[in-house]
């Protein structure tokens, strides 16, 4: 056809998705029922995944039954959750974690500056008094554990502060 210069008639199978549209866009355009987590777009008050790319897809999910039921029992509660992504979760450092690292650090520390050996951690009687007594005492690894995990940590701390005493 082309040889006769009759042109084809334009494709009809071209997408109707916009293309350079982010979950964020979406958020700052339908207000604060959506929200956005490490690329996803989420439904607020529904806590489903909702396709980004597509308005009409949002628009359908914002005018169905489940969305309205939800929506009202969302508003009624008085603790509002948002769902997160697995890695966001997996990133948060939460207090309990940092608490629970400074304590197993300060024991290591405390037992190489009194001599004593990580074995002993192991012993029961030592373990016992551990949980009863120290906070988040129990949390404290075996000492292969510690050995691996944690004198590589206060050697190296220590190391830097010879070093910067020396200068």
């Amino acid at each position: 056809m082309e040889r006769f210069g009759v042109k084809s008639a334009p494709s009809r199978n071209r997408s109707k998705t916009a293309l350079y549209v982010t979950p964020q866009d979406r958020v700052t355009e339908f207000g604060s029922e959506l929200h956005e987590d490490g690329g996803k777009l989420f439904c607020t008050s529904c806590n489903v995944v909702l396709n980004h790319v597509r308005k009409s897809a949002i628009n359908d999910h914002l005018k169905s039954k489940t969305h309205t039921k939800r929506k009202a029992e969302f508003e009624e509660q008085s603790v509002r959750k948002k769902q997160r992504t697995l890695t966001a979760s997996l990133q948060c450092n939460s207090t309990a974690q940092t608490e629970k690292n400074s304590v197993i650090q300060d024991f290591v520390k405390m037992c190489l500056e009194a001599n004593i050996p990580l074995e002993k951690a192991d012993h029961p009687s030592v373990r016992a008094f551990l949980s009863r007594y120290v906070k988040n005492g129990s949390s404290i690894p075996k000492s292969d554990q510690l050995r691996k995990a944690y004198l590589p940590d206060g050697y190296d701390n220590e190391n830097q502060l010879i070093n910067t005493e020396d200068r």
